[in-house]
């Protein structure tokens, strides 16, 4: 499970999504600057060393040039996090990028289809790009204007994403209050952060649906199916191998499919939290 929750920026969901910006970026990066080791001489190479030649005389001038483009990108950078680019639309997603998360071949990546409404597919995660935690997402749709990330304020956040991970035993009460248990999809699901987030349990995966909209997030969780295995998104889905912790009030519903997990999931780790408490007086 990642921590701290939310939806995590995605560099290329972003440079797909805002063009212009990336354009302008690269309009204000200079030619490469050679340093020598004694740092008496700092000499432009390149295409427009001539220019850089006549226009920066000696190593304070070229010194303030290039502290005054630091300061100017990094304004730039925040004025692109603070606003968005809701101007530009993404650009399709390749066909090999699609491919690749097509033939990804660890798990069930979950998504919602090539499109979320109006909302296109804007980047997918596949081999390549695999983290070792055990995680691959989809992105849908362009940047929020006005939104960062919730991790540390940074990056870009999008109408949608879906993003898929190996189960790994977790506290829900991390998620955040308030938060509820819920059954979706016939499997066991955990609804939080006002309902614009919701964790649902299957096979040995938990799949994170993160939305602007609570409307938003219930719909993309009924529309979830694999892109790399078959499935519908009419459907129930796989139920989990192990038994999810779920703190707080369960439906009777809810109850009866954890009760009926598949190989008594829950009652082995009831036991084995017994046998623990009795052993290591853990709680």
């Amino acid at each position: 499970m990642r921590y701290p929750t939310g939806p995590r920026p995605h560099p290329q969901a972003y440079l797909r999504a805002c063009p212009a910006d990336v354009h302008l970026l690269k309009q204000l990066i200079p030619s490469k600057v050679a340093v020598r080791n004694d740092r008496s001489i700092i000499r432009p190479r390149g295409p427009a060393a001539r220019q850089w030649r006549r226009v920066w005389r000696g190593r304070q001038a070229l010194a303030a040039r290039l502290a005054g483009l630091v300061a100017c990108l990094a304004g730039l950078a925040v004025c692109v996090l603070a606003a968005g680019c809701a101007t530009t639309q993404p650009a399709p997603v390749r066909v090999h990028e699609l491919a690749e998360a097509q033939t990804f071949p660890y798990f069930p990546v979950y998504w919602v289809g090539p499109r979320f409404g109006a909302h296109p597919l804007a980047a997918v995660d596949g081999r390549k790009s695999y983290d070792s935690a055990g995680t691959d997402a989809v992105y849908y749709g362009n940047c929020l204007p006005g939104k960062s990330s919730a991790l540390n304020g940074n990056g870009c956040v999008l109408p949608l994403q879906v993003t898929t991970s190996l189960y790994q035993r977790h506290d829900d009460v991390a998620l955040g209050n308030p938060h509820r248990n819920a059954l979706l999809r016939g499997v066991p699901a955990i609804v939080y952060d006002e309902g614009h987030s919701i964790e649902l349990y299957s096979g040995r995966l938990a799949i994170d649906v993160y939305a602007d909209d609570s409307a938003d997030a219930a719909r993309a969780a009924a529309l979830l199916r694999p892109i790399n295995a078959p499935g519908s998104a009419t459907a129930q889905l796989p139920p989990p191998v192990f038994c999810p912790t779920l703190n707080g009030p369960q439906p009777v519903s809810l109850q009866h499919v954890m009760w009926h997990l598949p190989g008594a999931a829950c009652q082995r780790a009831a036991e084995n939290e017994r046998i623990d408490r009795a052993l290591f007086g853990k709680n």
